[in-house]
């Protein structure tokens, strides 16, 4: 009876590629890309026979911690096991010559080198470019970095001599990875995205993947009444359920060691919202809890 069931199911859809899940070709028929280091392979399947899969990667971790390097071996790696295919490097950092790819053992002739200046460009310019991939092409993508990369909106504001905190840039990459990952792992590419982290300023720093805090124009209950974030400055008293604490100091976007944090907006039965930080906490029932883990139906306290 299941089976007569799933299979009406299976012929009702318009969507190519279903089947069971006992016979799916995204989890049954993965090719993964052994390199030459053991611990590179376990890091990326839990085996040492395993290696990188399709789909999209990100690597990231502090500056000068081999993150290109790792990168570049699995290029390799991908490039020796398949002959006929080619490598895409997007490049934001330029930090890759030609003569320390040819060091490592990579054919110059089979890497398309784009260079990227924002988000925009890049995420354009790769979903094109992904269009064009057929089903058995081979092709490898890294991009050099995320993590150094200005969204289009940073980059009219300098221009314009704007000095704003932008914060669309976390949107803006989160848009690129939902965009490319099914596309990845559909067509079975391997994507590597290097991104970088930073250290939270707090009295137990924690590194974090870059990606603000409190969005732009939000208005902050202050001693006086309110007050859009970016006008606070230090010496200014806020209300807390503590009781009246002065900012001793503020960050934006342009003051983080790595650039901007990923945002959550969260919205609260009276309609309010608000676009914070990850790590921004907020006191609940339950105590203090970050927003990047506050859930549907948990109570906020307020003033």
């Amino acid at each position: 009876m299941a089976s007569s069931l799933t299979e009406r199911m299976l012929k009702a859809g318009s969507i190519k590629g279903a089947s069971t899940l006992s016979m799916s070709k995204f989890f049954n028929t993965k090719d993964p890309i052994l390199t030459e280091v053991p611990i590179i392979n376990v890091a990326f399947s839990g085996h040492l026979d395993g290696g990188l899969i399709p789909g999209l990667t990100v690597i990231a971790g502090a500056s000068k911690s081999f993150k290109t390097l790792l990168s570049l071996y699995c290029m390799k790696a991908y490039l020796k096991k398949y002959p006929e295919g080619i490598a895409i490097l997007y490049d934001s950092e330029f930090g890759i010559t030609p003569e320390y790819l040819s060091g490592i053992g990579i054919d110059l002739d089979r890497v398309l080198h784009i260079p990227i200046a924002n988000i925009e460009e890049l995420k354009f310019d790769i979903v094109s470019r992904l269009q064009e991939i057929e089903k058995n092409d081979k092709v490898f993508i890294m991009i050099d970095s995320v993590g150094n990369l200005a969204s289009k909106k940073e980059v009219e504001d300098a221009e314009n001599e704007k000095s704003v905190a932008d914060m669309t840039r976390a949107k803006s990459l989160k848009s690129l990875f939902r965009i490319v990952t099914p596309i990845l792992t559909i067509k079975n590419i391997p994507m590597l995205a290097i991104n970088h982290i930073y250290m939270t300023q707090e009295m137990f720093s924690k590194p974090v993947v870059s990606g603000g805090c409190v969005e732009e124009g939000t208005m902050i209950q202050v001693l006086n009444g309110a007050q859009a974030i970016e006008e606070i400055v230090k010496g200014t008293i806020v209300p807390t359920m503590a009781g009246n604490k002065l900012v001793t100091e503020t960050w934006t976007p342009d003051t983080l060691e790595f650039g901007e944090v990923d945002c959550y907006e969260l919205e609260f039965e009276d309609g309010f919202k608000v676009i914070v930080s990850g790590q921004h906490p907020f006191l609940t029932e339950n105590g203090w809890v970050d927003a990047e883990d506050m859930r549907e139906g948990d109570v906020a306290l307020k003033l």
